[in-house]
């Protein structure tokens, strides 16, 4: 059996998926006020907004991000879920099909939560995750406002910046 005669038949299905240009905003503007354009859908100031995100960003757990930003630890995990953020939900992959069957009518409010096993709050956040989805656009405000802040490679330049003598020095 030769080459031809195995490769016969065989053909390519795969298409390329158009991705569009990627472009990256990194404007002096702040955060709050880019974020100013989708106050109207974001559940607090646009400032807290900025001020949780900036915190979720830099590390903080979205608790310590709502603290920081003095808002209710629910109100920092649904802005960061209105500008994009994702895996938020205190239910598990099973508990939003749960939760689906609520939002749908099969199931009533107190099963549903009696499956669940969690709080009035969390009960009440992933109903809020799953029935508000992400605003169009503001992902990419808060990765381009916060990139030049967050770029693991500039932080390492910055750290290391640190350590080395001046140019001066060296000549």
């Amino acid at each position: 059996m030769g080459l031809a005669e195995i490769a016969a038949g065989v053909s390519t299905t795969t298409e390329q998926d158009e991705r569009g240009v990627a472009s990256v905003d990194a404007t002096g503007r702040d955060l709050a006020a880019r974020l100013e354009a989708f106050a109207d859908d974001l559940p607090c100031e646009p400032a807290t907004a900025a001020a949780v995100a900036d915190a979720y960003v830099g590390g903080a757990a979205v608790d310590a991000a709502g603290h920081a930003a003095d808002v209710a630890p629910v109100t920092a995990a649904k802005a960061l879920h209105r500008l994009g953020f994702e895996g938020l939900s205190p239910v598990t992959a099973t508990g939003e099909r749960v939760l689906e069957d609520y939002l749908s009518g099969r199931v009533s409010r107190a099963d549903a939560r009696g499956l669940l096993g969690v709080s009035d709050a969390a009960f009440a956040l992933a109903t809020y995750l799953a029935t508000h989805d992400p605003i169009d656009g503001a992902r990419g405000v808060v990765e381009g406002a916060l990139e030049n802040e967050r770029t693991a490679s500039v932080a390492k330049r910055d750290a290391l910046d640190a350590t080395m003598p001046d140019a001066d020095e060296w000549a």
